[in-house]
């Protein structure tokens, strides 16, 4: 594992949670895709919150020098992709999360323990 990477994971998993972001979920994809390293789920009952969410996402992460590669999907706040190259973040209106079911799509990435992510880089 990339040490730098699985920081970058942490410091979007806390920001996520700053902002009450719910069932957050962490997939590995190494070995499973070339598309990215991990992926970075989440979801709330509303537009608003969707926004804030990507919001402080983003914000946490240019304080660090960390800029987003592409983002899709602000306009509607249903579903939010932020594309950190090595990781993407997926931030779901709860509604579309279940309809799209990312998890399910991605069942042979591994799911990590969030709370050793961020207790090991935070």
């Amino acid at each position: 594992m990339n040490n730098d990477i699985i920081r970058l994971v942490a410091k979007i998993v806390e920001s996520i949670d700053d902002k009450l972001g719910q069932d957050i979920v962490v997939l590995d994809l190494n070995g499973v895709s070339t598309l990215c390293d991990y992926f970075v789920i989440t979801s709330t009952s509303s537009t608003r919150q969707v926004k804030a969410i990507v919001d402080e996402v983003e914000g946490k992460l240019m304080e660090e020098g960390i800029s987003i590669s592409h983002k899709e999907g602000y306009d509607t706040g249903k579903w939010v992709l932020l594309d950190y190259r090595d990781v993407v973040v997926h931030v779901f209106h709860k509604e579309d999360r279940e309809f799209y079911n990312i998890e399910g799509i991605w069942k042979d990435a591994t799911i990590i323990n969030i709370d050793k992510i961020i207790d090991d880089n935070i």
